[in-house]
């Protein structure tokens, strides 16, 4: 099943999330192909970071909340907010085999 993360970041944390960068990204990559998207959302003219999406397959909500849980940037406390729903694509350009 799929799962969409959506990460708001804390206002004015932008050097937490520039500290943690490295990190992080290395985390994310520990997950391989339970990962299918991840980026940042951006806010303002200069298209500053505000948080974080994720795509992330997994049996049950509680997976992913672990797996989010334990990335550095949620560790360093630079989440104001997350919110996990069960996602089902419909169109795109990514889709899981066998989806339309």
């Amino acid at each position: 099943m799929l799962f969409v993360a959506i990460c708001v970041d804390k206002a004015n944390h932008l050097e937490l999330r520039k500290t943690t960068r490295d990190s992080h990204l290395a985390y994310i990559s520990t997950l391989g192909d339970r990962l299918k998207v991840a980026g940042r959302m951006m806010s303002g003219p200069d298209g500053a970071p505000s948080g974080s999406v994720l795509i992330i397959e997994a049996d049950d909500i509680e997976t992913v909340s672990d797996i989010l849980g334990k990335d550095p940037y949620a560790q360093a406390g630079l989440f104001k907010h997350t919110a996990i729903e069960p996602f089902a694509p419909a169109r795109g350009v990514w889709l899981p085999d066998g989806e339309a």
